[in-house]
């Protein structure tokens, strides 16, 4: 059993803009998928990548794609010999989407994933599919399949490696010292309030928050920023419109700068 926190794996919940139904075209000429090989880590794990190459001017989304964003969703149920996958979200570009704003890649994502095999040694094949949205002057929700298997004696692969290095800073990379959240009750749902102390990213910056559960909804942030501490407050709704708890541990911000990107887990209490 692939060990993901479902089988079909859900990376967010946005509240997308209305989309038309698709050109009688098909979406096969603005989108394609390719799997590359990256052979053997040194922790045993097997090292691929989806490219997904799209179509100019059109772009798609990251795991936490913003209010105008659609998430993505990976089905590895096909897949031979896969007991647990890690993908490696390269730092995502911010847009600006009919005022809205999103977040995701545009032209090209070359996107890790890293594969633990149910047995060791044994070949493994990678197959599935890809629930995504792509976008240009209008969104259109698509679904792709990929299908390889991987060699273990395959090389390290350059695109593999330019997308790991491109994943943000972790906390302690960064130079952060400290965060917190502080959290109050709103109506049919919570304020956050996180405060990050840690050297600027670089102007405009903006800071994600993942509630760690794809059952609750965050909005998108609002940002103030003095000195080394930037606090960043959004409002989380639960899809059942019912009471809810946070795992402060399971909070996700990750901090997108003009230099640089920062990725925290978990947050304290004030």
């Amino acid at each position: 059993m692939i060990k993901t926190s479902s089988l079909v794996l859900a990376l967010g919940v946005a509240v997308a803009l209305p989309m038309p139904a698709p050109a009688q075209t098909g979406t096969e000429e603005l989108v394609q998928v390719g799997v590359l090989d990256g052979g053997v880590t040194e922790r045993g794990t097997q090292m691929a990548a989806l490219e997904l190459t799209l179509a100019e001017g059109w772009k798609t989304y990251w795991r936490a794609p913003g209010e105008a964003g659609i998430p993505p969703r990976f089905d590895w149920r096909d897949s031979h010999n896969v007991a647990a996958v890690r993908i490696h979200w390269p730092t995502p570009i911010v847009f600006d989407q009919s005022g809205f704003q999103s977040i995701g890649y545009e032209s090209r994502l070359v996107l890790p994933v890293e594969i633990t095999p149910a047995k060791p040694g044994n070949p493994v094949r990678l197959s599935g599919r890809i629930e995504l949205g792509i976008c240009r002057d209008i969104c259109i929700p698509d679904s792709v399949t990929f299908d390889s298997a991987l060699d273990p004696k395959a090389a390290r692969n350059p695109a593999i490696a330019a997308a790991l290095a491109q994943r943000p800073y972790s906390a302690a990379e960064s130079g952060m010292r400290k965060t917190t959240c502080r959290i109050a009750p709103i109506d049919g749902g919570v304020r956050l309030t996180a405060q990050i102390t840690m050297p600027p990213t670089g102007e405009p910056e903006v800071a994600v928050i993942e509630p760690g559960d794809p059952a609750i909804w965050a909005s998108q942030t609002q940002h103030t920023r003095a000195g080394d501490v930037l606090t960043a407050t959004t409002d989380l709704y639960h899809e059942g419109n019912g009471g809810f708890a946070l795992d402060r541990s399971a909070i996700r911000i990750t901090v997108l700068g003009r230099s640089r990107a920062v990725d925290i887990m978990g947050c304290a209490a004030p």
